[in-house]
């Protein structure tokens, strides 16, 4: 399976103002601010990497799960694959992509 355009061109427009790009893996597309990958899209699907607070929150969201790229692959560690109400809803979307791509800039910054 393979990343949805319509996700993709959500996910892409939304976080313009993170300087992102993407890549291909695991069958589907990895986001990345700078040289940090802080979400992954596979199918319908969006994962945001999350520090460990906001996994916790996350999870309580009806239809949330950690992200795994395929059936018989491990989850993806630190992301939480998002439900269908927040993908759909832009504002709750923005809200969880910015956290997302912030824990991944800071989590750069400190390793730098």
């Amino acid at each position: 399976m393979v990343y949805r355009p319509l996700r993709y061109e959500q996910i892409m427009r939304a976080a313009e103002a993170y300087d992102v790009r993407a890549r291909r893996m695991f069958g589907g597309m990895g986001v990345y601010t700078g040289e940090k990958m802080f979400a992954f899209l596979i199918g319908e699907d969006i994962g945001f990497k999350l520090s460990p607070d906001d996994i916790q929150e996350a999870l309580k969201l009806p239809g949330s799960g950690p992200m795994k790229p395929d059936a018989d692959m491990e989850p993806m560690r630190e992301y939480v694959k998002m439900p269908r109400d927040v993908l759909d809803n832009m504002d709750v979307f923005m809200f969880w992509l910015d956290k997302s791509a912030n824990y991944a800039r800071q989590k750069a910054a400190r390793v730098a």
